[in-house]
């Protein structure tokens, strides 16, 4: 599309979001209109997008995401921001590196170790340049008006010096250390992953009670019950409780733990729970993390029997290098045969996952870095609690309290390749040194003076990074000019599962590392607004592996981008959750194709839109339709204020379609004349006008493609100066518009009174277009003054003969009538039906209603059917029941009155 004006009648009669999409995206760049800083003297307004994996493609859930903080952003600029709408990617340490390895091996036979490292991480680099940036592609494609000069990449050079600072900073105040403590190991990627990275699945399996001899009493065994077998060869002892009088006698003394005929101790430990199993159970420290627990406080040693690839290790003895489930099936066959298992019960339970390998976690007793947390938790806690910190909806704030209020020190180290590399270097007797520059191999230790051998292998888990995106994107730890100006950020959109991997994380770096800023000001940004999650037709999460998941793309192409922005937003209320099925995206669609004939109707009637002269305005219907317009524009303003984005969508939906397309379009027909302009009333073309172009900014947001195709007709058609593009215009303003309550109310009684008239019709069998007598009798002289200040509008546009309104007015015999919202409205059937033949039609529809309810009553009435049918299909047939008993209620009604 030229960013000249456009001619206002070369309009189409269907909007085709393809003929415009692209040549708008086009035109917003070529005027970077979502640049930030070309607005010095304006107040700022910053959201940070939640970087997506490199790896990623757009989904439904970023596609929701996307729309909503772009509505946040274009509504700020249209109200006089300097929005910085940041982007960006996360360079996805496990997933990335998973998906070029199998890319690697599949098509070279390769392996990462066979390459060697260098080499490895040139491959990735070569991936990422080639497919990093599809999925910001894909926003683009959305209508995202992100800042695109801005772009950054958690992994770029500015990145890794912020991570180096913040990684060092940490180090000098001692809150880093290297430990050995039980993580959770995925065997298949090899690398440890934290605790906010593991999902849970209920899997069947079984529960295997296996017995101790117990040390010095020949005959005497201790059962213990477990759900993994192989894990007894790194028992060092066995639990009880204190208060268990089953075992008041053992507890000090030995068990002999089978196939490895070592020693081990029975402990009283309150933690265990007597009615699990018989009561004992096994300990295994290195396997577990409440024996870790419990180990500690009994002084038990740590046998680890697993290597990082899920085989067991030397420790396991005869079994060393069998695969842990091979090992099972063996250890079980042996201690069956030894008399040792007692029995094998069905169990069904909770078994962690990695949330990327999906392979079962195991805890491994391992050397990693960790980040203490709690002294950095204090003011991030503190921010929700003083208010400094909004969560919309509030009770996510106590799935972020929750979380810091409990939390544990964080792992950081991660056994990959593709990362930050953790900045700690080694002199030749294993001492560590943290430095935010490389240190080379020979150097003097800064402390000890001894030659540097080696660098950590290990990288920072990737939230390492991640953590720093709301300030290090801007230049931190620099004290830039872009860090100064839009720092701290004002509003955040994310989804729930991440408050405490990212979320909460944030908000600690924010509080630890902007020191350069008041304690006040440190937190990253005012409000975290957890947006719903998007749900396939049948209530299910989206997913590849459920082949359930709906492409924006595709939809977009099928669709256009407005139409799944507007459908996203009606169908998301806050709170929650949204079930989503392709066909849905037709209601966005048809609105988009509303709004479009609309305006085209405009600018083909009116010609020549004049300049808005509210003093000009006398009318009743005009004077309606710009009080609704105020009433409006306050109304999409407060919801976009307070992000109630779906109140926002409802109310523009019902402004455009319902008070713009259906009522005023239609009031106002009669005075735009003919085709060539004859009788023309130029107060009618400016108030369709004005009501066009500020429904237009009102939309924008929602739908700026839409928006800016049509503003681009208008611009030419108007006589007023209109600015270029509407999404560098302004908000619309109201203070010239006069919101009239009592004409408001006037002109929804007349409506009400048009509608009921038309159903009365419909109902009767009478013509839509055939004159009808109609009566109105109202409460009071009041509201019958209001309606005769419409009753032309009423009579034209219900094709009325005549019009009657009164309090105390005669009744027309035998007409059709409705009583709604305190008007009884009467349709006198006199000369307009042949009530034998209407009478007729009646029963025969009254036949066929009889007969559907006996078939639907049939299926209901049968147990078998509501028994075994799906609860879905049994659902239906009682709401079809529902549906026939009412319409034959209303046939029968309508039958009784012919009588």
């Amino acid at each position: 599309m030229s960013t000249t004006t456009t001619p206002a009648g070369d309009m189409a009669s269907r909007y085709d979001p393809q003929a415009v999409e692209s040549d708008i995206l086009d035109l917003w760049e070529s005027v970077e209109a979502s640049v930030a800083g070309k607005r010095p003297d304006a107040p700022t307004f910053t959201i940070m997008i939640p970087p997506p994996n490199v790896t990623g493609v757009l989904h439904m859930g970023h596609a929701l995401n996307g729309t909503l903080q772009d509505i946040v952003a274009r509504h700020r600029r249209l109200r006089g921001f300097d929005v910085l709408w940041l982007p960006g990617t996360d360079h996805a340490g496990i997933a990335t590196q998973a998906v070029v390895e199998k890319k690697l091996y599949t098509e070279e036979g390769k392996t990462r170790e066979e390459m060697g490292r260098e080499a490895f991480l040139a491959k990735i680099w070569e991936w990422k340049e080639t497919h990093g940036n599809q999925i910001l592609e894909q926003f683009r494609r959305l209508g995202t008006s992100v800042d695109r000069t801005r772009t950054r990449f958690t992994l770029e050079p500015t990145m890794s010096h912020a991570v180096r600072e913040s990684f060092v900073r940490l180090w000098k105040k001692g809150l880093i250390y290297r430990g050995a403590r039980l993580v959770n190991w995925d065997c298949v990627l090899q690398t440890a992953i934290s605790d906010d990275e593991i999902e849970h699945k209920t899997v069947r399996s079984h529960l295997w009670y296996l017995r101790y001899p117990v040390a010095g009493q020949p005959g005497r065994h201790v059962v213990v019950a477990t759900t993994r077998p192989e894990t007894m060869l790194g028992d060092t002892g066995v639990a009880v409780h204190p208060d268990d009088p089953r075992y008041g006698d053992l507890v000090g003394k030995s068990v002999m733990l089978p196939l490895v005929n070592r020693e081990i101790p029975i402990v009283a430990d309150d933690t265990v729970n007597p009615e699990f199993g018989t009561g004992a159970v096994k300990v295994t420290p290195g396997h577990d993390p409440a024996d870790y627990e419990r180990g500690a406080r009994h002084n038990l040693p740590i046998i680890n029997i697993l290597e990082r690839d899920g085989t067991l290790s030397e420790a396991a003895g005869e079994y060393a290098g069998v695969p842990k489930e091979k090992a099972r099936k063996t250890i079980v066959s042996k201690l069956d045969d030894l008399g040792l298992l007692e029995k094998v019960e069905d169990f069904e339970h909770s078994v962690p996952l990695s949330d990327r390998s999906k392979s079962p976690i195991e805890p491994l007793v391992s050397e990693q870095w960790f980040v203490k947390m709690k002294p950095l938790a204090e003011p991030a806690i503190a921010a929700v609690k003083d208010g400094t910190l909004e969560f919309k909806p509030a009770r996510w704030s106590k799935v972020y309290l929750d979380w810091l209020e409990n939390v544990r020190d964080w792992c950081i180290s991660r056994q990959l390749w593709w990362g930050h590399r953790i900045p700690v270097w080694y002199d030749e007797d294993g001492v560590p040194i943290a430095s935010i520059t490389d240190l080379e191999i020979g150097d003097a230790h800064p402390e000890t003076g001894k030659p540097i051998v080696r660098q950590d292998d290990d990288v920072l888990d990737t939230w390492a990074s991640s953590n720093l995106w709301p300030f290090a994107t801007l230049g931190w730890p620099e004290k830039t000019a872009d860090l100064a100006r839009y720092y701290p950020t004002q509003f955040l959109s994310t989804a729930s599962e991440i408050i405490y991997l990212w979320v909460a994380r944030m908000v600690m770096a924010g509080y630890e590392f902007c020191d350069h800023l008041p304690v006040e000001e440190r937190c990253p940004f005012s409000t975290v607004y957890i947006h719903a999650t998007v749900l396939d037709g049948q209530g299910r999460r989206m997913s590849k592996s459920a082949g359930n998941g709906i492409d924006p793309i595709d939809m977009i192409d099928q669709f256009g981008a407005d139409a799944v922005r507007f459908s996203l937003v009606m169908l998301t209320k806050e709170g929650q959750d949204t079930k989503l099925a392709p066909e849905k995206f037709e209601m966005g669609r048809n609105f988009v194709n509303k709004l479009w004939n609309a305006s085209r109707f405009v600018l083909s009637k009116a010609g020549t839109l004049p300049v808005f002269d509210a003093s000009a305005v006398a009318a009743v219907e005009d004077r309606w339709i710009l009080s609704r317009l105020a009433a409006t524009i306050e109304e999409v303003h407060e919801r976009y204020e307070s992000y109630a984005f779906n109140d926002a969508a409802q109310a523009l939906y019902r402004f455009v379609w319902n008070d713009v397309c259906d009522w005023y379009v239609e009031a106002v027909k009669a005075r735009l004349g003919d085709d060539d302009g004859k009788g023309r009333d130029p107060v009618a073309a400016a108030v369709l006008g004005r009501v066009l172009t500020d429904m237009l900014r009102l939309l924008h947001p929602i739908t700026p493609f839409v928006t800016e195709a049509v503003w681009q007709r208008v611009r030419a058609a108007s006589e007023a100066t209109l600015d270029e593009h509407i999404a560098l215009t302004s908000w619309p303003s109201a203070d010239d518009l006069t919101r009239d309550e009592s004409v408001e109310a006037a002109l929804d009684g007349a409506q009400l009174i048009v509608s009921t008239a038309r159903k009365l019709r419909q109902q009767s069998g009478v013509a839509e277009r055939k004159p009808a007598k109609v009566t109105v009798v109202v409460d009071d002289d009041a509201t019958a003054a209001g309606l005769e200040s419409a009753r032309e509008m009423m009579t034209r546009l219900g094709v009325f003969e005549s019009l009657a309104i009164g309090r105390d007015i005669p009744r027309p015999e035998g007409a059709a009538v409705d009583v709604i919202g305190g008007l009884e409205v009467l349709l006198d059937l006199e000369g307009l039906v042949d009530r034998e033949a209407q009478k007729a039609d009646l029963t025969r529809s009254l036949g066929k209603i009889e007969k559907a309810l006996a078939v639907v009553s049939g299926k209901l009435g049968n147990a078998r059917f509501t028994a075994k049918a799906p609860e879905e299909v049994v659902a239906r047939e009682r709401e079809r029941l529902a549906e026939l008993q009412a319409e034959k209620a209303r046939v029968d009604a309508l039958i009784a009155d012919l009588d």
